[in-house]
């Protein structure tokens, strides 16, 4: 791998930014976190990734909002955005889906199984 994928995260939580941040670094992926859409926003005029992990309870702009902004700009709709969320209720994942996400990872992350999980959309 020359040159290392881009994965943007937009993760309020600090630690679970740190964590996701962490495995994919080990894994050779070069990483972007964003605490919030704004800053997401911003990092995605400087960046291409190819995929986007969005947490859909953010400060502000959610990260559903963000999808649908993300999803609708020529610019940035071709790139993968996987929910990464909490949220794993009844009707939660056609939610994300109906926003606009490729896919849906639910937190707390299993450590095990994220670099395959994150392969699967690459």
């Amino acid at each position: 791998m020359s040159e290392k994928i881009k994965i943007l995260i937009v993760e309020d939580n600090p630690t679970n930014l740190k964590l996701a941040s962490d495995l994919l670094e080990i894994e050779g992926f070069e990483v972007y976190g964003c605490p919030d859409a704004e800053i997401a926003l911003e990092t995605l005029k400087q960046t291409e990734p190819a995929l986007i992990l969005m947490d859909v309870a953010l400060p502000g702009i959610d990260g559903l909002e963000l999808t649908r902004m993300l999803k609708a700009d020529k610019k940035t709709k071709h790139i993968k955005i996987i929910s990464l969320t909490a949220f794993a209720m009844k009707g939660d994942k056609e939610k994300v889906l109906e926003a606009g996400c490729d896919g849906y990872i639910t937190k707390p992350i299993d450590t095990r199984k994220f670099k395959e999980q994150i392969m699967q959309y690459l």
